[in-house]
């Protein structure tokens, strides 16, 4: 994999947009997250909003559920009285749990799947599509993002996010909006201690992780922002680092699957080269 990304040429990459990158701030660092906007633009939205407004700033990490999930947001937001206030964010927004599949960049995986009829990249991020329905949608691979929410559809905000740090949940594709995914940073969230109450929450408010804060990268002086640059999933060098995992030729293998799936595809990123 590292012979094809060395042999790249520079249009192979594309840096992230500004408007539609956050940067969490931890006591260990800084987590990067892209929005998938073209899955979930009102959540992107919000989101966005929210991050404005410095909604996130002082919050904390609720959960860390071992092999699946570690999830934040605001530790009263059961409490009326004490909430984080959502100012001119909105606090639910329609269900963005798929989306029509036309016009839609598609890079589809040559291998089957059992949880859709066809999976591939779009834009960077593991994503599924029904050529009957018409919908395409998200995959909870390791590292995306998802808004939590309640029973209701469209119940969720933005406000309470999840990464998944486990086996991919795809029982989660097209039941809850997925909204990015973590591109650098993720070992801040996957590698923290895994609560010890039900569904992995912290029980004690000195076991959270406090969040610093959550900027736009749009928002940060550009001295001062991550430069990244992420492989183009519609390229024939991606093309050819699907087809390097799928046959792995390394010396080690005995018995190449000839075969991959969909969160097994790793998506690189890599810092801009100077």
């Amino acid at each position: 994999m590292q012979q094809v990304i060395d042999a790249s040429k520079p249009s192979d990459w594309r840096s992230p947009a500004p408007a539609d990158t956050l940067y969490m701030e931890l006591p260990g660092g800084r987590v990067v997250i892209e929005l998938a906007v073209a899955f979930a633009p009102l959540h992107a939205a919000n989101i966005r909003t929210l991050v404005r407004q410095k909604y996130f700033d002082g919050l904390a990490v609720l959960r860390v559920q071992d092999n699946f999930v570690t999830q934040w947001g605001d530790p009263n937001g059961e409490d009326a009285s004490k909430a984080h206030p959502f100012g001119e964010a909105r606090q639910s927004l329609p269900a963005e749990f798929s989306r029509a599949s036309a016009g839609l960049e598609f890079t589809p995986l040559a291998d089957g799947d059992v949880y859709a009829p066809e999976v591939g990249f779009s834009n960077g991020f593991p994503a599924a599509r029904d050529p009957k329905s018409g919908q395409a949608w998200l995959a909870h691979c390791y590292g995306m993002v998802g808004a939590g929410r309640g029973n209701e559809a469209e119940s969720g905000s933005g406000a309470e996010l999840y990464v998944v740090i486990g086996h991919a949940p795809r029982q989660l594709d097209r039941n809850i909006a997925t909204v990015g995914r973590v591109i650098k940073g993720i070992e801040l969230l996957a590698a923290l201690p895994r609560g010890t109450g039900a569904a992995g929450f912290y029980e004690k408010p000195e076991q959270m992780l406090p969040i610093r804060s959550v900027r736009l990268a749009a928002d940060v002086p550009a001295a001062e922002r991550s430069a990244l640059e992420i492989l183009r999933t519609g390229t024939a060098t991606f093309a050819a680092l699907v087809e390097s995992r799928r046959n792995r030729s390394d010396d080690w293998y005995l018995a190449p699957a000839g075969k991959i799936d969909l969160c097994n595809v790793p998506l690189p990123v890599r810092e801009q080269p100077k």
